[in-house]
């Protein structure tokens, strides 16, 4: 195997794990990569081959018209144990804030979550999923149909909630840098008026 196409493999297997759940077609593969759709579609081919062999967890499926990285069938009896282990139980400072805005912005979609938070979170709302914290709830109506999450009653367990409406009120409102400006400009421009 020639160097270029180890690194179009390289590439390719760094976007799909990019994407997550959201998944990705050919014809967005062929705009990032620069490349022809004919040899996305070898990429494919020949990375789905690397990864059918049984040193590798990982599969390339191709679900709701996209490609997507996969764990394999064959080890979810590895992950349920992941999942329900307490040493593995815990929750992150970056998962507690994942769940919190999907908590009280459900349903939500995963590049929704990421554009919040402003980092990827494809990986964290996979093992959020795999906790039975969040499921899927349907299909969003934005391009490429991406899933939408809401929090579960195992949610509302783990927190000691009995609904979503128990959650902690939280204040959006959030002061700008220019509404700040505007409010110093007033109480300047009012003192003044006053002490006239």
């Amino acid at each position: 195997m020639d160097d270029n196409l180890k690194n179009k493999l390289g590439i390719l297997e760094g976007i799909l794990f990019v994407v997550g759940d959201e998944g990705i077609d050919i014809k967005a593969l062929s705009e990032i990569m620069n490349d022809k759709e004919e040899n996305i579609k070898e990429y494919l081919k020949e990375l789905k081959k690397r990864y059918d062999s049984p040193e590798y967890g990982l599969r390339i499926s191709y679900l709701g018209n996209a490609f997507k990285l996969t764990t394999k069938q064959e080890h979810k009896d590895y992950y349920e144990k992941l999942a329900y282990n307490p040493t593995t139980n815990k929750l992150s400072n970056a998962a507690l804030e994942t769940l919190a805005i999907i908590a009280y912005r459900q349903p939500i979609t995963n590049s929704e979550i990421s554009d919040i938070r402003g980092v990827q979170t494809g990986q964290l709302v996979r093992k959020l999923v795999a906790k039975g914290l969040i499921k899927e709830a349907g299909k969003s109506d934005m391009p490429g149909r991406p899933n939408l999450y809401k929090t579960t009653s195992e949610f509302l367990d783990y927190f000691g909630l009995a609904t979503i409406d128990d959650l902690p009120k939280i204040n959006e409102e959030v002061k700008t840098e220019e509404n700040s400006e505007v409010e110093l400009f007033s109480s300047i421009y009012k003192e003044e008026k006053e002490n006239e």
